[in-house]
């Protein structure tokens, strides 16, 4: 029984934050490794990022700018992304060097020591070692601040690169004086249009050196694709020379306006200011500990949490919409940088305990992406919704939000943005919506789909249950339920389905495309929503137990594709990467929180370090570290949406965490008590099934599950439908439609299944479940029947006979079914990873039809794939051969290829040939040539990358 405690804590008044807090920080922590931080200057949720850069191309260990591996600096840039998995930012460089100016960054580039580096919160420091120069750096808000010592005497330069990482769009650079610049840098990076306004301001009139730029070229505007600028002046020995940057991402009005931040040019005195926000930032919470490691890892990991969302706002409160328009924010601030994903599960939770103001301005910002953009974000960056991983997570933030009472947004209009999203009809959610999963067939990914969307339904009905929307709770809960048709209670797994049966063959440590960066170990227990249901799943807290044991003492050891996110592994639970981040505490809810304690204390320990490869994964902007936070002082919240969150051994005892003017000390809790009831919060409200009962009842009835041998067939095909019921009060039925409808009406004559049935030609099967409700509604006893949802699946006669002989080796990973499935009739679509295609890498394809007997054929076709982003190319070429002994073969032609490598969008080609006289032939082979490396302009080039060769069907006439 878990036991759950209403939370009497300790209050005192809240004290001054005297602490030097900011000293406890060591930005290198994660720069190494795969953690993905900058270790540059900022301060909390700023807007410039101001860090050096050691990467200037696009590799994935150098997505933040920096990696502590590296020995050369490029430049100084004032935006950067703290340990996401995609390279973007790194807008307006600077970089000081000496002597005759040059635009190469291999040689404006500085090597550089760590020794002779510093970092700390709000202030980095660099010895340039090339030209002898000292770089200081500190930041307000919305200014950087650059401080040059140059100790030696000649001619300074400071380079202005606006080519520098990301594409450009198009850039200027308008001299206003000798002084003072503006710019406007528009790139396309994961980010398709980002527009980075700044304002750069000398404290020593500077003269232009040399300039290249491609389109205006005048004498104070330049402008283009290629912009890029030196300011030159002479200097003494040790002089220095200030820059502040100040960013907009609306106007040269508003960079000017936010350049009023740093009034003077006093470096110590904005260091300072900036240490001092750091103080009162970390001093939200305060934990007692002597060891000096302790307290850099705790601290550190506060930070991170705190250096994003970051304001994208001006002073005046105008900021840049989803919709590419300027608007003005009234009443909140504006934010960007949401990596749903990753922070709905701890970060954001965080931010409803230190954060309540900011959470209120997140969910403002989300609305007004709303408003403004079509929907709520997914991942959105610089004002840009990237669609990069999957859910629709912000609805989550909003039900914690609302869930916690949390005031200072429209609940009414957060519900309304909430069901637009989990109603729109994209990303695999019309299928989702129809059926009550997701299918390989419908979308890639769809394991993990199906499981966060349910998830997120699950939110939405909290939403409706605290607003009194009785009808949408029942719909959005029942929805909820979705993670039951993808659950195998036979393996006890959550499992691909593919045309209306289970995906075969299946291992569940295999990472693939039908789960998001893991395998299905690692979704196996995301039903944070019905964790009771779960466990009750798989078998009683016995076996659940038993398998949450088996998934942390496994080989940790993966199969299938490499996943680079997949690390910390603890058998396969992968702690670094954020699917597994809850599920230590999953021994809470079957009454074994010594367990909880073990597994959580052994990561907090063994994962988190003070050195620069001290994060065991990406830091995904804040919930690497959020996790620690949280963890370390003994809460964590399993579900958010829900009031309640867990408790475990705390590693700093008695931590104390300050709300509005009070703050309250955390006690070291009894073993026995696994869960807190955060009343102390202002929770108004409380939510999870029992309270849904007060609203209506149901039963969730999983899908049938139909199964044959394959998708495709030559004369007649067995197939059977299977299902979990209640022998007795539920039934089967089951409709083989031979027209191949749209839509199946009511009017079908669905036939009650009693065994295993024969097909002798091309069709689509349904399935439902007639399943008996009972249940209590006001004191009243219900029995009805109900449908379930309808699964179907379809199967295809053979067009003939023919088999075929595959000579090359196809990647595991990309089987599309076997060799039949290049003879099945049956096309892949672009959407390559729904598993339709089979895949080719650093070899040739090469394969033999044998069509049985000799015939007359004129028509040779077969089908390829390019989505040069994923590394997969079309062949150079296609040769076709025939024989009629499948020893001698003659060449029929030649077919080359004509789509642009470079093309970025998804193509399918059919190499095709039509002979002007029939050949006889038995046997054909098809010969395609791989692109073979990866070509220089590449981003998989630097890793010496092989392309792929994506092919699906062959047919020969």
């Amino acid at each position: 029984m878990r036991k759950i405690l209403s939370a009497l804590f300790l209050f005192t008044s809240i004290v001054s934050f005297g602490q030097n807090y900011h000293k406890h920080v060591n930005p290198m922590i994660g720069t190494g490794g795969h953690g993905h931080t900058y270790p540059g200057a900022t301060v909390p949720f700023g807007m410039v990022q101001l860090s050096p850069d050691t990467r200037i191309d696009g590799s994935w260990d150098g997505c933040s700018g920096y990696h502590h591996d590296d020995s050369v600096i490029y430049g100084f840039s004032h935006t950067h992304l703290n340990g996401t998995g995609c390279t973007d930012y790194g807008d307006i460089m600077l970089m000081p060097t000496m002597g005759e100016p040059n635009f190469n960054p291999k040689e404006y580039g500085s090597k550089f020591s760590h020794s002779n580096e510093k970092a700390t919160a709000g202030f980095y420091s660099v010895k340039l070692d090339k030209h002898n120069i000292d770089v200081n750096l500190t930041t307000s808000t919305r200014v950087g601040f650059h401080q040059y010592v140059f100790n030696n005497a000649g001619q300074a330069n400071i380079i202005l690169d606006l080519n520098h990482r990301d594409k450009l769009l198009y850039g200027d650079i308008k001299i206003i004086d000798n002084k003072t610049i503006e710019i406007l840098r528009r790139s396309e990076a994961w980010a398709k249009d980002q527009y980075v306004y700044a304002r750069i301001e000398f404290d020593k009139p500077m003269q232009i050196s040399k300039v290249e730029a491609n389109e205006e070229n005048k004498k104070d505007f330049y402008s283009g694709t290629v912009v890029k600028v030196s300011f030159s002046k002479q200097v003494k020995k040790g002089e220095k020379i200030s820059v502040k940057v100040s960013l907009s991402p609306t106007s040269y009005e508003g960079a000017k306006l936010n350049s009023s931040e740093i009034k003077g040019w006093d470096f110590n005195k904005v260091k300072k200011e900036a240490e001092q926000l750091w103080d009162k930032q970390l001093s939200k919470i305060e934990i007692t500990e002597t060891d000096k490691d302790k307290l850099a890892i705790f601290y550190t990991a506060l930070y991170h949490t705190m250096v994003q969302p970051n304001i994208a706002q001006d002073i005046d409160g105008k900021y840049r919409g989803r919709d590419n328009k300027v608007h003005n924010g009234e009443g909140f601030d504006y934010y960007s940088v949401f990596s749903l994903w990753d922070t709905f599960r701890g970060a954001h939770p965080l931010y409803t305990l230190v954060e309540k103001k900011r959470t209120a301005d997140f969910i403002n910002t989300f609305l007004k992406q709303y408003e403004q953009g079509g929907r709520l974000p997914v991942w959105e960056l610089a004002s840009n919704e990237t669609d990069c991983m999957i859910g629709y997570h912000s609805v989550s933030v909003m039900a914690d939000a609302m869930a916690k009472g949390i005031s200072g947004f429209d609940y009414e209009k957060a519900f309304a943005a909430a069901k637009h999203s989990a109603m729109l009809d994209h990303l695999g959610l019309d299928a989702y919506k129809r059926q009550g999963f997701i299918s390989m067939d419908d979308e890639h990914e769809s394991v993990s789909k199906t499981l966060e969307y349910a998830y997120d339904d699950w939110c939405i009905a909290q939403m409706a249950i605290i607003l009194n929307k009785t009808e949408d709770a029942s719909y959005f809960m029942k929805r909820s339920q979705s993670w039951k048709n993808i659950f195998d209670w036979e393996t006890g797994f959550m499992r691909p389905k593919k045309n209306g049966g289970w995906d075969k063959p299946f291992d569940p440590r295999e990472i693939n495309n039908n789960y998001t960066e893991g395998n299905s170990w690692q979704y196996s227990f995301f039903v944070p929503q019905d964790i009771e249901g779960m466990i009750e799943a798989y078998g009683g807290k016995n076996k659940f137990e038993a398998k949450l044991d088996e998934m942390f003492n496994s080989e940790s050891k993966t199969t299938g594709r490499e996943q680079v996110d997949v690390t910390g592994l603890i058998g396969q639970y992968a702690h670094g990467n954020e699917p597994s981040h809850h599920m230590a505490y999953l021994y809470n809810y079957i009454g074994k929180p010594e367990k909880t304690t073990e597994k959580v204390h052994f990561i907090l320990n063994n994962f988190y370090k003070n050195t620069p490869d001290g994060l065991i994964g990406n830091e995904d902007c804040g919930q690497m570290s959020a996790w620690y936070v949280l963890s370390s002082i003994g809460l964590y919240q399993v579900t958010p949406g829900k009031d309640i969150m867990n408790i475990v051994k705390p590693l700093y005892k008695n931590a104390r965490i300050s709300l509005s003017n009070m703050q309250y000390t955390i006690p070291d809790f009894n073993q026995d008590i696994n869960f807190i009831d955060f009343k102390i919060l202002g929770s108004k409200f409380k939510s999870g099934f029992k309270n849904y009962e007060e609203y209506t009842f149901y039963k969730f009835q999983t899908l049938p599950v139909i199964e044959s041998t394959g998708k495709s067939f030559k004369n007649t095909h067995l197939i059977s439908v299977d299902s979990k019921i209640d022998v007795g009060f539920d039934e089967v039925y089951y409709f083989v439609d031979y027209d191949f409808k749209e839509n199946i009406d009511d009017n079908a004559k669905f036939i009650k299944y009693t065994s295993p049935f024969e097909i002798n030609r091309s069709a689509k099967v349904y399935a439902f479940i007639n399943f008996l409700v009972t249940g209590m509604f006001k004191d009243n006893t219900y029995k009805r029947f109900t449908k379930s949802s309808t699964i179907s699946a379809t199967f295809f006669k053979k067009p003939n006979n023919y088999t075929i002989d595959i000579k090359s080796t196809y990647n595991p990973q990309y089987h599309a079914g076997g060799k039949d499935g290049l003879l099945d009739g049956i096309n892949g679509s672009t959407n390559w990873r729904k598993g339709d295609w089979q895949g080719y890498q650093s070899q040739d394809f090469e394969a033999i039809v044998d069509l049985q007997n000799v015939k007359e054929v004129s028509n040779f076709s077969s089908t390829f794939l390019q989505d040069q982003r994923s590394w997969i190319l079309m062949p150079t070429k296609v040769e076709y051969y025939s024989s009629t002994d499948n020893v001698n073969f003659t060449l029929i032609t030649s077919v080359a290829n004509d789509v642009d490598a470079k093309k970025e969008e998804n193509t399918i080609k059919d190499f095709n040939f039509k002979s002007s006289k029939p050949i006889n032939a038995r046997y054909i082979k098809v010969k395609a040539y791989n692109y073979g490396r990866l070509p220089e302009w590449h981003i998989g080039y630097h890793d010496k990358g092989e392309a792929f060769i994506f092919v699906d069907e062959i047919t020969i006439k």
